[in-house]
């Protein structure tokens, strides 16, 4: 007992110490968080995080297995990178409780200030005038294309994509705690929901009644205040009213997913595991396109996006949206681009990520 005692003893001693030391690391962690605020930053940066992991890599441990000091530091930057957001403002698609909420509170943490806006022009004012200091917006859902809007706006402005998100579009049926299945004779939610949960509420609901809503969100919010009805929306929205999530996942298709640019005014360095969103036009001569897409082909550099938009001021002028693999810094991909102008009226890198 004696023995085990006395471990115990060291291994107190060792917890304080550490504790000491976490202390002092929060300590820095808010002087560089500060810091990359005010020179206008990401605060995410996964080429340092990996040169962290890398370097605890090389040291000569005695008892413990790498990899559970990595996981181990890897919460650690987890919780560094929650310190430094929480002094954040993130302006996403509201009202609370959207997918765009749930996907920006993925990326970042829950501890940023995240402001709803009411429409995706709002979301890039408030990024262009500095009320918000990054902003998440919709590009593309897996289903039913892209965002014209976004698209139309990150062309015309200044704004950086800094990074994106894919979120998985779960869908959950929604009821106060009190409600039993049994007894939900009412279902609220927005148009799109319905369709996509068709074949469940046909085989499980067909004697509710379907009411439309301005967004899932608005739904959910309205069914906190009724008996025997339900609405269909993000389980972060059941949370947020505190309602019981009745059903997860009713959407008839599994492959539902929305991807959002996360938009700010700041450049990300490259990590080596990048992609990078450009549009451009190309001259009106035989053979424009095919030369263009031709340039990243040779370097085999690899596209994983391109789509076509017609330009809103030169008629018969189309735009084409561009995303590859790599960083705009890289060797390859900037002589990649600077070719591209040959060929090219107009060239616009939106960002790396």
């Amino acid at each position: 007992m004696d023995e085990l005692n006395k471990a115990r003893k060291k291994i107190d001693e060792l917890n304080e110490k550490i504790a000491l030391l976490l202390d002092e690391r929060v300590a820095l962690v808010k002087e560089i968080g500060n810091i990359k605020k005010k020179i206008k930053i990401p605060i995410i940066d996964k080429e340092r995080e990996n040169k962290i992991i890398e370097k605890l890599s090389k040291l000569n441990y005695k008892s413990a297995q790498f990899q559970d000091i990595r996981n181990i530091f890897e919460k650690i930057l987890s919780i560094s990178r929650i310190i430094q957001d929480c002094s954040y403002n993130i302006a996403f698609l509201g009202p609370r409780g959207t997918f765009s909420e749930q996907a920006a509170q993925r990326f970042f943490s829950p501890s940023c200030n995240f402001v709803p806006l009411k429409s995706i022009s709002d979301i890039f004012r408030s990024v262009r005038v500095g009320e918000a200091d990054y902003g998440v917006v919709p590009i593309e859902n897996s289903t039913t294309g892209s965002i014209g809007l976004t698209l139309d706006l990150i062309l015309e402005s200044d704004i950086v994509v800094c990074g994106e998100i894919i979120e998985r579009i779960t869908l959950c049926l929604i009821a106060p705690k009190i409600t039993e299945f049994k007894d939900i004779h009412q279902i609220y939610s927005h148009p799109q929901p319905f369709s996509q949960c068709r074949k469940y509420l046909e085989e499980n609901l067909s004697n509710s009644e379907l009411i439309t809503t301005k967004s899932t969100a608005n739904a959910v919010e309205t069914v906190s205040k009724l008996k025997n009805a339900a609405a269909i929306g993000s389980e972060l929205a059941g949370k947020i009213y505190d309602l019981k999530i009745i059903r997860k996942g009713i959407e008839d298709t599994p492959n539902n997913y929305t991807r959002f640019f996360v938009i700010g005014k700041s450049q990300v360095p490259e990590t080596g595991k990048d992609k990078t969103s450009i549009a451009f036009s190309v001259k009106h001569v035989p053979g424009a396109l095919v030369k263009a897409l031709k340039i990243f082909a040779e370097r085999n550099i690899n596209l994983t996006k391109l789509e076509s938009r017609p330009s809103k001021t030169t008629p018969w002028e189309y735009f084409f949206f561009t995303d590859f693999e790599g960083h705009r810094d890289n060797k390859i991909c900037n002589e990649a681009l600077q070719e591209l102008k040959k060929y090219t009226n107009m060239i616009k890198i939106f960002g790396s990520y």
